[in-house]
């Protein structure tokens, strides 16, 4: 499917060291290895002792094809210590989502409206300290960074295993069902909050996993999908962002696109279907479309799932062996993939030219499928939250409503 699949991720390291997670050197710099958990390939450079797992040595159960370690099997019950991670390392993320877990503000028994926020804003915080440094500073695009150079199989500022990651997941879904909920209510009532997720990366990086395991303790009357294919007929008739403003979110609303407006930047860069003149000035006009919707009140969230060109070969070979997945995998993937090269200059200069302060671009590892959707699960509760809502307040006469019920009830017993 070339028309729409871009560069997948990288295979050049985060931290080409596993034994050590990436930490970004600053303006102009790039991911460096100073301590921490996450993984890479390692090829080439010295291992640390406590990695003992070994290349390709064990399958991941729950995602055949993601690059895994012997961690992977002590994910029951906890288990072992995921990678360079160690027991107090681990143990010290469990114990946080304990806490989380054990002061969940779900309590339905609690009056107080305000209260109710504040305790939900707690727990959010406290799942946030899970990750050291922060999603927000290891991930978000800076000047320096190379897609080309990160990657996809490191785990960057979370320490803990793959079981971890799920509970993590999990009691996200929790607060991010109610703040979605918070976010539909005040749609109802008339609010113009709403929010977009931008979900890209190469064939095989993942989009539909997280939208199924992130998305799925949403309401449903509040969420929706689209994905975006080759252009139709009608389409081509408008302009390139005619098919983008008919899916956007409506107000309450959280609209997820699996590939995006940028599918019309990237692939006349690939492959020269446009002038360069035609397709470079959609840099400026992309800008100016989402800084429209934020200012309308549309959060934006877009990502940019970094996987390995193995991680993908795998994903490929996966499909070709299980007659349920061929559907999933066309020959033109091939074609795409033998331009990997081209499609990560294509992203770079999108990355480049689009991240903005407002709606910045993450750039996030996904060959160990549980860390991405982790990941997302952070950044889309994150944002839910911080767009500070309330409940809306009854726009009715309460003690006329509570009139005619009573009535209702007498009118019965007599």
């Amino acid at each position: 499917m070339v028309s729409m699949d871009y560069a997948q991720g990288a295979s050049v390291p985060w931290g080409n060291d596993d034994s050590a997670a990436p930490r970004y050197a600053g303006d102009g710099g790039a991911w460096t290895a100073q301590g921490g958990g996450g993984s890479g390939d390692g090829k080439g450079k010295k291992k640390d002792k406590s990695d003992k797992s070994g290349k390709g040595k064990s399958k991941d159960r729950s995602d055949k094809g993601d690059r895994s370690d012997k961690s992977d099997k002590s994910d029951k019950g906890q288990g072992k210590s995921w990678k360079n991670d160690s027991r107090a390392e681990r143990t010290k993320v469990t114990k946080t989502l304990d806490r989380v877990e054990h002061d969940a503000g779900f309590d339905e028994g609690r009056s107080a409206i305000q209260r109710r926020l504040e305790v939900a804003a707690e727990s959010s915080g406290k799942l946030s300290a899970v990750w050291s440094p922060s999603v927000e500073s290891l991930l978000r695009f800076r000047p320096g960074m190379r897609v080309a150079d990160l990657d996809g199989a490191s785990c960057p500022g979370f320490d803990g295993t793959k079981a971890d990651a799920e509970r993590f997941i999990e009691l996200s879904a929790h607060q991010i069902a109610f703040y979605q909920e918070l976010l539909y209510a005040n749609g109802v009532d008339g609010g113009k909050r709403r929010m977009l997720v931008v979900l890209q990366g190469m064939d095989a990086s993942g989009k539909g996993g997280i939208v199924r395991h992130v998305f799925h303790q949403g309401n449903p009357m509040g969420i929706s999908y689209h994905g975006f294919g080759k252009p139709t007929e009608e389409e081509l008739q408008h302009d390139y962002l005619w098919r983008i403003r008919r899916e956007l979110p409506k107000n309450g609303w959280i609209k997820v696109f699996d590939r995006s407006h940028y599918e019309d930047i990237v692939m006349p860069h690939v492959y020269g279907t446009y002038p360069e003149d035609v397709w470079r000035a959609r840099y400026d006009e992309i800008n100016d479309f989402e800084a429209s919707l934020l200012d309308d009140g549309c959060s934006i969230i877009k990502i940019f799932l970094v996987v390995s060109r193995e991680c993908q070969k795998k994903h490929f070979l996966g499909r070709l062996d299980d007659p349920c997945k061929y559907w999933k995998f066309d020959p033109s993937d091939l074609d795409a993939r033998a331009r990997w090269d081209d499609y990560m200059d294509a992203w770079q200069e999108v990355f480049e030219k689009t991240s903005t302060r407002r709606a910045p671009w993450y750039l996030v590892p996904a060959d160990h499928r549980w860390y991405s959707r982790a990941v997302v699960s952070e950044l889309l509760r994150v944002g839910l939250r911080d767009m500070g809502l309330n409940w809306p307040p009854a726009r009715f006469d309460m003690a006329e409503a509570r009139r005619r019920l009573e009535e209702e009830d007498a009118a019965v017993i007599g």
